[in-house]
């Protein structure tokens, strides 16, 4: 746990929702403060040195930088939670991490081997995946930006070295610590992803060795090794070591990407890249063991031919797979109940279980078998003494949906129906931008297409639906509340409340509806919110349908409604129509899971950024609703947390 100091005299006592209870450091950009905002969420706030504040443009610069970084998943990462780059004193807020620099742990209590080497190189390789995902360059990725924590090992402080590079008070290119840095940080070469990749195997070399990579008695001879020296990682355990050693090339080329080397830690295969069920195998292989030792139980799904991959029998990805049933599963007492998952603890077996099941069996069991009792075929080890022991038949249960997917490869999503180009469901065949944005989670979840089901859902029978099981996850234009018992995870769109007009005819602005006709379906709860702005005549209809003909008939001038919905309506239509852009309200969208389900909702979250970052949202939108003239938000929205 990092020591915790006074504030001291001209320290400030509140940096925007936080306020300040200590000083956690200090360091050449600035102070680091122990922070809690009014929801008693803890956090970290560095305060940068004016010196890094910069001109107006610099600050613009650096305000996009946040923006990317507070959409990198929360994989091993340590979160953006807010940052004001505006005022007098600039500061950046991220999620608290109790736990101690790896520099510290190694030099404190000696180098990092066996499996407690496998998860940190695992854990950091998740992390810097996430971060390159969210379209983030570290650029100083080293022992000090990777926490010990008690549920594995965190990597802070990304974007943070790419937003003072962008203000120009730096003299060179050369943002970083110097041992850790890559040769083209050093030559004043393109610093990109290839450079956190180099930094990355620096640092877990460091943590093997105990020994500081390209060390030496002053700056100019640190960086002469970099450019010209191999580390020795000669003992460093396999597959580990071929990576480290790949990563450590001179040339940027030559280095694996955060992908590849988290695949090839996972003995996943290298052709994809790591989806988000991936990166939260990763997560969990890198937390810490919590004393007990459980064996799974439920069903583990390998292929007849005993290849790699976990499959179903039958239809929805299953190739005719078959289903080996393990036996009972066995509680080894080695210590303290495992630590309530609430303050960060893990389950290891059930990281082997996503393992195995989401395609890294061989690898998972070989490495961290032995720890929970597991051969090498996968299977548990039976019990020493279990003559009269029988396979169980109670249903299967998981402790999330994410889990489920990742081992029955199938998923069911609740949405609403009769909604044009959101989701329009007729006969068992769905489309719509909400539908595709389903299978896109679902695939990063280990899901194909195959195996999701879309089901019909009213808004009075979302809850029930996820309590009862009936559906895993709505995507339902959902927006985010206190009232219904869920957990959200996104969200994935801002809508806003506005009013759609003919295109060409003469309004511009919401005022110029003043004493028109406006058409009110009796579902719509936006009618209020448009009167609250301007008078208008209601012209009752029964749908929305309705409206459109009414709206095309010249017997209404406008319709209201959520932009989205609205232009789902508009974009179907022969002749053109206009989402004015009135905007007025915010109406986030999200995917809604049980109550709780913290894990699924990481994962479904990372699958939000990630349909943003790779340029999924923007083509659907533009798929969906190019017919009519709608400006939809293309910009991914501030996460919301899942605890």
């Amino acid at each position: 746990m990092p020591e915790i100091g006074p504030l001291e005299r001209g320290d400030p006592r509140q940096l925007g929702p936080f306020e300040l209870t200590g000083r956690i450091g200090e360091g050449g950009q600035g102070v680091v403060y122990l922070g809690q905002d009014a929801a008693g969420e803890r956090a970290a706030v560095k305060l940068l040195h004016v010196k890094f504040s910069g001109d107006r443009t610099a600050r613009s610069r650096f305000a996009r930088e946040l923006k990317a970084a507070e959409r990198v998943a929360s994989f091993c990462t340590a979160r953006v939670l807010g940052a004001d780059l505006d005022g007098d004193t600039p500061y950046i807020a991220s999620e608290y991490i109790d736990g101690r620099p790896l520099r510290q742990t190694v030099e404190t209590t000696g180098p990092i081997s066996g499996s407690a080497l496998e998860r940190l190189a695992v854990g950091t390789a998740t992390a810097l995946t996430a971060i390159h995902h969210a379209g983030i360059v570290h650029r100083d990725f080293k022992p000090d930006n990777v926490l010990m924590a008690a549920d594995g090992p965190r990597v802070v402080d990304f974007g943070i070295a790419r937003i003072l590079d962008s203000t120009g008070t730096i003299t060179s290119r050369a943002v970083g610590t110097p041992a850790y840095m890559a040769p083209e940080q050093i030559s004043g070469g393109e610093v990109g992803p290839a450079a956190d990749v180099f930094a990355w195997a620096a640092t877990i070399a460091f943590a093997a060795t105990g020994d500081v990579p390209f060390g030496g008695n002053s700056i100019a001879v640190v960086l002469n090794r970099v450019l010209n020296d191999d580390v020795d990682v000669s003992g460093l355990p396999d597959p580990l070591r071929g990576v480290v050693r790949a990563c450590l090339s001179k040339a940027p080329a030559e280095r694996p990407t955060a992908d590849r080397i988290l695949l090839r830690l996972l003995g996943h295969s290298e052709e994809a890249g790591a989806s988000t069920a991936v990166l939260s195998q990763g997560a969990e292989l890198a937390a810490r063991e919590t004393g007990a030792r459980t064996l799974l139980s439920g069903v583990w799904n390998r292929r007849a031919s005993g290849t790699r991959g976990a499959e179903t029998s039958g239809g929805n990805g299953g190739n005719g797979g078959a289903v080996v049933a393990p036996p009972e599963p066995v509680v080894v007492a080695a210590g303290p109940p495992p630590r309530d998952k609430r303050r960060g603890g893990r389950w290891l077996a059930a990281a082997v279980a996503v393992a195995v099941l989401a395609g890294g069996g061989a690898v998972a069991v070989r490495r961290w078998g032995p720890e929970l009792g597991l051969t090498g075929s996968g299977s548990p080890k039976p019990p020493a003494a279990t003559p009269t022991a029988k396979a169980s038949t109670s249903p299967r249960t998981f402790l999330s949906v994410a889990d489920k997917a990742a081992e029955t490869h199938k998923l069911t999503i609740a949405m609403r129906n009769l909604l044009p180009g959101i989701a329009l469901g007729s006969g068992g065949a769905w489309t719509g931008f909400e539908v595709e944005l389903g299978t896109y989670i679902a695939r990063q979840l280990g899901v194909p297409a195959s195996g999701v089901t879309f089901r019909e859902s009213g808004p009075a029978e979302r809850v029930p639906m996820l309590e009862k099981g009936a559906a895993d996850l709505v995507i339902a234009t959902y927006s985010i509340n206190d009232d219904d018992r869920v957990t959200f995870a996104g969200p994935y769109y801002t809508a806003h409340v506005d009013v759609l007009v003919r295109d060409g005819d003469p309004y511009t602005k919401i005022e110029d509806l003043k004493g028109r006709n406006l058409c009110a379906p009796a579902t719509s709860v936006t009618i209020g919110m448009v009167q609250d702005v301007v008078k208008v005549r209601l012209v009752p209809a029964g749908h929305y349908s309705e409206c459109m003909n009414l709206l095309r008939e010249g017997k209404v001038d406008a319709v209201p409604g959520d932009d989205l919905l609205l232009a789902g309506f508009a974009d179907r239509e022969n002749i053109r129509y206009r989402v004015l852009g009135a905007k007025l309200s915010n109406e986030r969208y999200a995917v809604a899971i049980k109550k709780g389900d913290t894990r699924t909702c990481k994962a479904v979250r990372a699958a939000i950024v990630r349909f943003y970052t790779d340029g999924t949202a923007k083509a659907l939108l533009k798929k969906y609703f190019s017919k009519v003239h709608f400006r939809p938000e293309t910009a991914m929205p501030a996460p919301v947390s899942c605890d």
